[in-house]
């Protein structure tokens, strides 16, 4: 196959906001078509005739496969495979890479910029000068709301990757003590410790873990009971990690400082959530963006670009099996 293939991005919307340069890729094929979304219903015709897919988010499944004969590479824009079927795509002879690692630098900072704003009441603070707390306070300043300093205190990382040791030097900079917890389903190391003697040490825990059986609910409502009152919990990775109903009853109890997550479990929450309702105390929730920065985003078309150019070359990179 060559560079003179034709190629179609299923999704491109969802990853270019009209701020990305997009020639790499469109110097390096034959023909690329931009579709800004792509319904389940329209994937198969518009891959028709296509010898590379790009998709963010859209399902790629058997019956695609089957259908589409001259697909030869699908370039995922986006770490997860979970949208793929890989064993139809091996069945069809289809090779399928990712993006990796391109959105560490913007997960990091969200990661601190979420611990940061429950540690200063950032929204408690923002929503009473909002409502004219501060504009009628009797003195100079409004300090309503306790303010806690990171340094000093302890960080738990379940997930310590590339993405959860850009968290750890971030957390140390700020003088934080940082420990490491022991994640189900993996080898025991000596400088991870179990949850139940992690839990109970740290002033806050960040999650950088990969969703799988071993993980689901990793932290539930024993889990969550574990932490120091006043600790503060933030999941910048996977909603289905925390027990949702859980973590909604122990703000509402008063148990946790805080609590902040960019994910959840359904994405969008179309249907509701619990961590949606309106009553939760000391709550942040972002709506799945800390992945997205102008940066993150073009690093993702850099590396679809090496990954068709080295699919071409004959030595492929980044493949999914």
């Amino acid at each position: 196959m060559s560079n003179n293939s034709r190629a179609a991005f299923l999704d491109h919307s969802t990853l270019d906001l009209g701020d990305l340069d997009l020639s790499p890729l469109q110097q390096l094929f034959g023909e690329l078509t931009l579709y800004p979304l792509s319904s389940p219903e329209q994937v198969i015709e518009r891959l028709q005739g296509v010898q590379v897919a790009i998709s963010n988010k859209v399902p790629l499944d058997a019956q695609t496969f089957a259908a589409c004969p001259e697909l030869k590479l699908v370039l995922i824009a986006a770490t997860g495979t979970n949208n793929i079927d890989l064993a139809a795509a091996r069945e069809h002879g289809v090779t399928v890479c990712n993006c990796q690692g391109y959105g560490t630098p913007s997960v990091a900072q969200h990661t601190l910029m979420l611990l940061l704003a429950l540690a200063t009441r950032l929204p408690d603070y923002q929503r009473a000068v909002r409502d004219g707390r501060w504009q009628q306070a009797q003195q100079f300043c409004l300090l309503d709301f306790p303010i806690v300093e990171l340094e000093g205190k302890t960080l738990g990382l379940l997930g310590h990757g590339e993405l959860g040791g850009a968290v750890a030097t971030l957390a140390e900079a700020f003088g934080m003590r940082v420990l490491l917890g022991q994640l189900p389903g993996r080898p025991s190391r000596q400088d991870r410790l179990p949850l139940d003697e992690l839990l109970p040490q740290v002033d806050a825990l960040t999650l950088h873990c990969p969703l799988n059986a071993a993980t689901h609910n990793l932290i539930g409502e024993y889990q969550l009971s574990l932490m120091k009152p006043g600790a503060f919990l933030i999941n910048t990775a996977r909603g289905g990690l925390v027990d949702e109903q859980a973590l909604a009853d122990a703000l509402r109890r008063g148990h946790l400082g805080g609590a902040a997550t960019d994910v959840l479990t359904r994405e969008p929450p179309s249907d509701g959530n619990p961590l949606l309702a309106a009553d939760i105390p000391r709550l942040i929730v972002t709506p799945h963006s800390a992945w997205g920065s102008r940066e993150a985003r073009q690093r993702i078309v850099i590396q679809l670009m090496e990954n068709a150019q080295a699919f071409f070359d004959g030595a492929p990179r980044r493949v999914v099996d």
